[in-house]
């Protein structure tokens, strides 16, 4: 018998595979324990890219899954987090040279919000009106790219370097550019959740406009 085996005996514990969500192939990304099934859903847990894709050159990026459901000793998640981690980002920036970011909040055509974070590194130090230039471009692309697909296509457009591709190819022609990264995406709300605030919104009544005469 193991040593996991009895140590589980004894406390009443017990161990729970972590899957990832099908849109990465059910991947085992970790375990955790508890003493009850219901203690283990909301739980997160991180992984890189690379562990997930069993790519080395990937571990650079971050994934958050958060556990929603339990089997009989598995554990099944949803992806909230994609992040660069700040050692990589940190390796991006070159002095005399210019940094634009962005932050945008979409809602995909499954009604999930999400809020993505792209970045541009230039070659030189570019002008204020050029970078004004870059970054309504990463706005006009993340719109784009949520307008028409699924939360599930979003996050496989950032992890496979889709959307930072369609940024750079755009982008370059504004300033000459070295790196287009997405820094960061986030799952704000679920369908549900938009929805109960869509609900919950408070209309004005026309009659309690005041009107200046």
């Amino acid at each position: 018998m193991s040593e996991r085996s009895v140590s589980k005996q004894k406390s009443g514990k017990r161990w729970y595979s972590v899957q990832a969500p099908e849109q990465f192939d059910r991947a085992e990304i970790g375990e955790t324990v508890a003493e009850e099934p219901q203690m283990v859903v909301g739980r997160t847990i991180t992984t890189t890219l690379g562990d997930l894709v069993q790519d080395s050159g990937d571990n650079n990026t971050k994934l958050t899954f958060k556990i929603t459901d339990v089997g009989s000793d598995t554990a099944y998640t949803e992806f909230i987090r994609y992040e660069l981690t700040r050692d990589y980002l940190r390796s991006l920036v070159r002095r005399g040279a210019s940094k634009i970011d962005a932050s945008i909040t979409v809602l995909t055509t499954d009604d999930h919000r999400v809020r993505i974070q792209p970045v541009a590194f230039t070659t030189k130090k570019a002008d204020r009106s050029q970078e004004q230039a870059i970054r309504r471009i990463m706005i006009d692309q993340v719109h784009d790219a949520a307008e028409d697909r699924t939360f599930a296509e979003l996050v496989e457009a950032v992890t496979e370097g889709h959307l930072s591709s369609a940024i750079y190819g755009e982008a370059k022609t504004i300033y000459p550019l070295r790196r287009v990264e997405v820094q960061k995406l986030t799952l704000e709300a679920r369908p549900e959740e938009v929805a109960a605030e869509e609900e919950t919104a408070v209309d004005v009544d026309e009659e309690e406009v005041a009107v200046e005469e």
